[in-house]
């Protein structure tokens, strides 16, 4: 068998980084915590060009028709890089147009998308933020021209730049996922603090929200949103093994050049163990992604667990990589001014989205006992 990546992947890889070692340095990061919208238009744009948002939607709507092992390559550059913006949400929200929309749907969303004219958002957690879909506490009325929406939404990212929202909701059917234009009356943000400065997080509350019969994604809601889940586990699984490998490269390179007793501290067993480790830690968590990645793209019976063991594997993994990157630096690596904190705060912060380890683990078992 081949493990190995194929030449248009690694040119896929090595132009991501590329890109985002020149345009998305941890000094334009930390520029962007101050910015009124978190996230660069002028990256957005050039993103788009290079073809990134349309990576995995059809051809005939303006995208690449490739697959999640490709979204996942450039998933990991965008957590080396700690990329503020609303790449993978959009992404999901496309998938799902992609997937469960109707051709009207996908004719209005996916090419402006795919373009960079437009940003997605999913507003997934109620207010008890449990990621069951059974726990949608969101109710959708039918009224005369459609649907009426109401409830609280928890800890919505990147809503405030978004374009169009995918809402579940309980209709009197049964959960049902809904396409919502941020514009719409009867809906009030109210922003909210997040550990990790580069991901904007809002709470949504809608008041009898107006939505067209026609913005209703034509999905069996329930599986259909656990689908995304897991689909989101894994890009977010993959995003944290990119912190991982940041803050790995950045302990080894400290290691060599800061001296103690007169020799490179990594000359000392303790530390080159806490390498070792963590290393160990980044290349099971390297395994996990790829693996549900291309079991995902090819359909396997295993492709959901094997998103919900990265997920909760890489969690775990990466909060103790980059917590062990930071006890190699020391006291500096606990400082404001150095980077260190950037990539291990946004690996903390995925670890609850999509499903945190607890939530996988219990999708696992329920695989496994079927």
């Amino acid at each position: 068998m081949d493990f190995a990546f194929t030449p248009d992947q690694t040119l896929l890889k090595n132009s991501a980084r590329a890109f985002l070692d020149e345009h998305c340095k941890p000094a334009s990061v930390r520029l962007l915590w101050d910015d009124p919208r978190g996230e660069s238009a002028a990256m957005w744009k050039e993103m788009a060009q290079l073809g990134w948002l349309g990576l995995s939607l059809p051809e005939e709507h303006g995208g690449s028709g490739l697959g999640m092992v490709e979204t996942a390559l450039v998933l990991e550059e965008l957590g080396r890089a700690a990329y503020p913006g609303p790449f993978w949400p959009t992404m999901l929200l496309a998938s799902a147009v992609a997937g469960h929309g109707t051709s009207e749907q996908k004719k209005r969303w996916l090419p402006v998308i795919a373009s960079g004219d437009a940003r997605g958002a999913l507003a997934l957690l109620d207010t008890d933020l449990d990621w069951n879909p059974a726990a949608v506490a969101t109710r959708a009325e039918k009224t005369s021209t459609g649907w009426a929406l109401s409830g609280l939404k928890r800890y919505v990212a990147w809503g405030h730049v978004a374009d169009v929202l995918l809402i579940p909701a309980q209709a009197p059917d049964g959960l049902a996922l809904f396409l919502v234009e941020p514009g719409a009356s009867g809906m009030s943000w109210t922003p909210m603090m997040n550990m990790d400065p580069g991901t904007r997080l809002a709470d949504l509350k809608l008041d009898r929200v107006p939505v067209r019969a026609e913005d209703r994604l034509g999905a069996p809601g329930a599986s259909a949103l656990l689908a995304l889940l897991r689909r989101g586990a894994a890009g977010a699984a993959a995003e944290m093994l990119g912190a991982s490998r940041r803050c790995l490269d950045m302990a080894v390179n400290y290691a060599k050049i800061r001296e103690a007793f007169g020799q490179p501290i990594g000359s000392f067993q303790a530390i080159r163990h806490k390498c070792a480790d963590m290393l160990l830690e980044t290349e099971n968590s390297h395994a996990a992604v790829y693996y549900a990645a291309w079991a995902l793209d090819a359909g396997a019976e295993d492709g959901p667990t094997a998103a919900s063991i990265a997920k909760s594997y890489v969690g775990d993994a990466s909060r103790k990589v980059c917590g062990e990157a930071i006890q190699v630096h020391g006291g500096i690596g606990f400082t404001w001014e150095y980077d260190l904190h950037m990539y291990f705060k946004r690996a903390k912060a995925l670890e609850a989205q999509y499903g945190d380890a607890e939530f996988h683990r219990e999708l696992i078992v329920a695989d496994v006992a079927t």
